[in-house]
């Protein structure tokens, strides 16, 4: 889906009427995370969001993924699969399989370590379970409890925040701040912004940990870029983060198109990026997680990436 504008802006009058609506969500979701979940038998590491939309969750599940295997562990990732068709339980394939059977994320982190897309997560912990895991990473699913959590990391973009702080339709939030904050252990800072202090101060008060990171570009992808003008699309959660990471390489971008998240490209959108790169002499650049949507559509291989 496409973020709503007033979603990060200063609470409006359609956020206002949108807030019963998000009143009914928020509740029912806070009840929901309040459930105790099936005990996984190993350790269980959820890395999630207080929010809609992207922040960083993927880099932060290959940095974990390095790390507990440089401790002699065997992660598996368990996801849902959003955008996948198959319901699972499910090991990935990233030779056989494509986001439009398992997700654009899972297909992506499948590259680097074992993902397991299970709609129901207790079918998916089982499946994971029997291809050796000593923890499992969940890749998301921070408000479900089906399963119970050792530890959950949040990760927020400190350049947008929790946008007006409001629970969704009327915002951003997928559940009331307090609850979610109450079942956080560590809160990971993407960037130097300062939109996320007020949540970093609500983590120290509680004696939580509260880390800062940031996610570094590939010099190997950018390097044939420079010099170069570029058209440069996403349909990521933050577009617009992509865009200000290939300026802030020195990368000359000369024109944007930003897609809702796991946008589902289709023959026709892709000819007309091509065309319009064509016709202005301009190299197109995208998202390795937008890359693997378009392995399948005509002209995928003319596309650059970054």
């Amino acid at each position: 889906m496409r973020e709503p504008a007033f979603w990060y802006r200063p609470p409006s009058l359609i956020s206002l009427l949108l807030s019963p609506l998000g009143a009914v969500y928020g509740l029912f979701t806070g009840r929901r995370m309040q459930r105790a979940g099936f005990d996984a038998g190993i350790p269980v590491l959820c890395i999630g969001n207080y929010h809609l939309g992207g922040a960083g969750k993927t880099p932060m599940a290959l940095a974990l993924t390095r790390l507990l295997r440089d401790l002699g562990e065997t992660p598996i990732v368990l996801s849902r699969g959003y955008g996948g068709r198959l319901r699972g339980p499910v090991v990935v394939d990233a030779a056989r399989h494509e986001a439009a059977d398992v997700g654009d994320e899972p297909l992506m982190l499948a590259r680097t370590v074992p993902v397991v897309v299970a709609r129901d997560r207790i079918d998916g912990l089982a499946l994971a379970k029997s291809q050796n895991a000593s923890v499992i990473l969940m890749d998301d699913g921070f408000q479900n409890s089906a399963i119970a959590k050792d530890a959950s990391m949040i990760v927020i973009d400190g350049d947008r925040g929790l946008g007006n702080g409001k629970v969704f339709p009327a915002g951003p939030l997928r559940a009331p701040l307090p609850p979610q904050i109450a079942r956080t252990d560590a809160l990971v800072v993407i960037g130097d912004g300062s939109a996320a202090r007020p949540v970093a101060a609500a983590i120290v008060a509680q004696g939580k940990l509260v880390l800062s990171a940031h996610v570094r570009a590939d010099r190997a992808s950018l390097a044939p870029l420079h010099g170069k003008r570029v058209l440069a699309f996403a349909g990521i959660g933050d577009p617009g983060r992509f865009f200000r990471t290939l300026r802030s390489h020195g990368i000359e971008v000369v024109a944007e198109r930003a897609f809702p998240d796991h946008h589902p490209f289709s023959d026709r959108e892709i000819a007309a990026l091509i065309a319009e790169a064509k016709r202005e002499a301009l190299t197109l650049v995208t998202t390795e997680k937008d890359m693997v949507r378009l392995r399948k559509a005509k002209g995928a291989t003319a596309l650059g990436t970054a």
